[in-house]
């Protein structure tokens, strides 16, 4: 069975893998096919970032330093972009990244998809990427933090709020 279709099953629109040649053995990029729209998976942290604050102003984020973002991705344990791909021209449309103790815990950040491919169930793959890539790496606690908007969408994919009545604090500079 291909590695797609044991990770996401038959369930929704058809989903192949693509040639060898963009499915490196390193794991860096997968390509799949979903609806007739060749969609690239990639872990390479380097990504343009001016471009992904176009993709994170598309879903109405509030502008951040470009050399924050930098910073931000420079410490992040996992950094996994979304791409449409058609014929050498690549959009990013989706982003996700996790920073990490490095042993036992990670915490998802920054998850986005553009709004014209949501809905598409682009983000449940976006998410199963990051979830898979962290279990391959051997990381069992996976947190994440939500707007109250996504909160279903989040625990269609198994994650709970407050397991166990564990409350999360924070501290913020006054």
């Amino acid at each position: 069975m291909s590695f797609w279709k044991g990770l996401f099953g038959s369930a929704g629109a058809a989903t192949t893998k693509e040639p060898a040649q963009t499915a490196r053995a390193d794991r860096r990029q997968e390509t799949v096919v979903v609806r007739g729209e060749t969609i690239l998976f990639s872990l390479d942290p380097n990504l343009d970032l001016y471009e992904l604050e176009e993709l994170c102003d598309a879903v109405g984020w509030s502008r951040r330093p470009i050399h924050k973002v930098r910073k931000a991705l420079q410490h992040s344990f996992l950094v996994v972009s979304m791409w449409q791909q058609r014929g050498s021209y690549r959009r990013l449309i989706g982003f996700a990244r996790a920073t990490s103790d490095h042993a036992f815990n990670a915490t998802i950040w920054d998850v986005v998809v553009h709004p014209d491919f949501q809905g598409r169930g682009l983000g449940k793959r976006l998410m199963e990427k990051v979830i898979q890539e962290l279990r391959a790496r051997d990381i069992s606690n996976i947190t994440l933090f939500a707007d109250q908007g996504v909160v279903s969408f989040y625990e269609r994919l198994g994650f709970t709020a407050d397991p166990e009545g564990i409350k999360g604090m924070f501290w913020y500079p006054r």
